[in-house]
């Protein structure tokens, strides 16, 4: 088997990728690396889902990468802007000619003794094996499985005659024109979908099992576009970053200490947006508190207008069985349906199900530890890009590749070959590392790392506090191991 040596190899080439190889060759460019992506394309999450109306669910101020402004008016940007960015800068950086593509990573094994990683890869183009030697990994692939969405077990869904379609497999020109459409979903590809098909679809209803929080925001900042006309460009980026930061950090601390306020004040906002034709305490009022699931984004409230307008309708029911024209719900009513959108959620898949084994030992992911939110306990000369759950997701991987490039720099300069978090404290108390309490965490937490309570080991979900740890903080800082050859 033909065997190619590297220094680092990054795995994933979306959007924490290109991130990841921009800051590797600007500041350890003496370092050979390359990108290995299990699929045809540049993009990961943008360039697999194409469902109507995908778009960013957060702002593209925080999404985009700070060594690259997003000069768009577009904070809210479509998922087809967000793939040409990622693109573009691919491209301007020379990125794109690092990757190789349809290159499935199956298993990767360390040796202590060699300090190495040996990565097996299956070439699905050639369909032939090749294997990958390098010092470090970086794991950039995402959380979720790429192969299939979630779809609950119901039995009776083959009795419908309809048309059943997963967003994450939207087939390509699927006509829904003047056909009734039931998105079943409430999540934020659901608050997505809705307006979208609403403009050509005879009537849209959204299903859903349990209320949302739903939130409208302007998808164009106008404030930011005032400061771009007053400052210098560079100047107006940084400030305008910033400012989405730190209004993203206070909100969501607000909502936390004051969950009854936060909620009430969510609850009317939607009343506001819909008006006195719907009662949002029926729709829009979740059991849990904000943030205990991600809040969903309706840019200029385009969510609401669909209801509004009538092309779109809102239940909340529960699924008795599927018939052959529609759903029969648990009230007894029934919805007719040509098409129904199972946005049922995604199959969380950490480290894209890849095997690890660590000196002839098998890593199970549920008996790890999370380092700084980045690495494992007992696991070597491995990171992984795991994005904020509460803020975008780019803002926690870009801290992520700079701290791996400070660790790399600081390696060289003492003469180690390896270095591996180490929990010294076996009596701390720990706990999930995602504390979500959505469906699609809570179907494989058993599996997930988990998180210590206290430094280095706890996730603070805060931009802020991790800048100082990652950015200021020490790398030999008594739960890192380090080794010399």
């Amino acid at each position: 088997m033909q065997a190619i040596d590297l220094d680092v190899l990054i795995v994933g080439a979306g959007l924490s990728g290109i991130s990841a190889a921009y800051y590797l060759q600007t500041r350890c460019p003496h370092k050979r690396y390359t990108i290995l992506e299990g699929r045809k394309a540049i993009g990961g999450t943008w360039d697999l889902f194409r469902y109507p109306g995908i778009r960013s669910d957060s702002d593209m101020y925080t999404l985009g990468y700070a060594f690259r402004p997003w000069h768009s008016s577009q904070a809210i940007a479509d998922g087809a802007s967000i793939l040409q960015y990622i693109h573009e800068t691919a491209q301007i950086y020379g990125i794109d000619q690092q990757i190789n593509f349809e290159h499935m990573v199956r298993r990767i094994s360390w040796s202590s003794k060699q300090a190495l990683w040996t990565v097996e890869v299956e070439r699905l183009a050639e369909g032939d094996w090749v294997q990958y030697r390098c010092n470090f990994l970086y794991m950039c692939g995402g959380y979720y499985d790429y192969a299939q969405g979630y779809t609950p077990e119901w039995p009776s869904l083959s009795q419908f005659q309809g048309r059943v379609v997963h967003p994450q497999a939207w087939p390509q020109n699927l006509d829904y024109r003047d056909q009734r459409v039931v998105v079943i979903g409430s999540g934020a590809t659901a608050i997505t979908l809705v307006p979208a098909m609403a403009e050509q679809a005879h009537h849209v209803t959204m299903l859903q099992r349990s209320p949302t929080y739903v939130v409208a925001q302007p998808a164009s900042d106008a404030r930011a576009e005032q400061l771009r006309r007053w400052l210098p460009a560079k100047l107006a980026f940084h400030v305008i970053r910033w400012r989405a930061i730190i209004q993203g950090i206070i909100y969501y601390l607000l909502m936390r200490t004051l969950p009854k306020v936060a909620k009430r004040a969510l609850v009317n906002m939607a009343q506001q947006e819909l008006g006195d034709s719907y009662d949002a305490n029926i729709h829009f009022s979740p059991s849990y508190n904000p943030w205990d699931q991600r809040l969903c984004l309706a840019p200029d409230g385009d969510f609401f207008k669909a209801l509004k307008s009538g092309q779109a309708s809102v239940i909340t029911d529960q699924i008795a069985q599927f018939t052959a024209t529609g759903i029969q719900l648990q009230s007894g009513q029934h919805l007719a349906a040509d098409l129904i959108v199972t946005a049922t959620g995604l199959n969380l898949r950490l480290l894209s199900g890849i095997e690890i084994v660590v000196d002839g030992r098998t890593v199970e992911l549920g008996t790890t530890l999370n380092y700084k939110g980045m690495m494992l306990s007992d696991v070597p000369n491995l990171a992984l890009a795991f994005g904020y759950t509460n803020a975008s997701w780019t803002l926690k991987c870009e801290l992520t590749s700079m701290y791996v490039c400070r660790l790399l720099n600081y390696m060289d300069r003492h003469g180690y070959v390896s270095c591996m978090p180490k929990n010294f404290n076996p009596t701390m108390a720990t706990e999930p590392a995602l504390s979500f309490t959505s469906s699609y965490v809570q179907r494989v937490i058993k599996h997930l790392p988990r998180q210590g309570r206290q430094r280095p080991w706890r996730l603070y979900q805060n931009y802020l506090l991790d800048l100082l740890m990652l950015r200021l903080g020490s790398l030999d800082d008594g739960n890192m191991e380090f080794f010399r050859a």
